[in-house]
Order: structure tokens, then C-alpha cells, then sequence
């Protein structure tokens, strides 16, 4: 649940239905989060799933990780002596 059960209005937001702008409102309600349209009725259940993934760096790695040998292919330098 991410929203209070205060319906507030969200700035900049268009209408999926009416296409209305500024007449969304969000709140939550037994557990769910909801926004809906003051305009034209239109409800809608939000189901956001929050993936947090932790960037890697070499903090987080282990011993193993931080020595991976990778291939690096340098590309030939050509001139192109038509842009002259």
C-alpha cells in the first residue's frame, strides 16, 4: 500500500478514459490502491510491484566476481575521405 486513504489529486495526470487533465485522484482502500476520475467515474485498481535491485559495484561483489576476465574488441580506425 502506498498511498493514505486521503484521496489526493495528481498534478499533471490525464485521464486514460476522459482524457481530462488534472482530475485524477489516488488513495488507497482495504489494501489497494485506487485512482479515479473526478470528471467521468473512471476507477482503477493500480498494481504496482517495487523490484529494488541493488546496482552492482565493486562494493558488493565478492573476491570471485571482481576478477571475471572480459574481451575487449578494439574496433579498426578508419578515415572516411568522402566527408572531405
Amino acid at each position: 500500500m502506498a498511498y493514505s486513504t486521503k484521496r489526493r489529486f495528481v498534478a499533471g495526470a490525464v485521464c486514460p478514459r476522459c482524457s481530462e487533465l488534472d482530475k485524477l485522484v489516488v488513495y488507497s482502500e482495504d489494501g489497494k490502491d485506487y485512482r479515479e476520475c473526478i470528471a467521468c467515474g473512471f476507477k482503477d485498481e493500480m498494481r504496482f510491484k517495487i523490484k529494488n535491485r541493488e546496482l552492482e559495484t565493486r562494493v558488493n561483489q565478492t573476491e570471485d566476481d571482481k576478477h571475471v576476465v572480459q574481451v575487449v574488441n578494439i574496433l579498426p580506425f578508419s578515415v572516411d575521405k568522402s566527408d572531405k
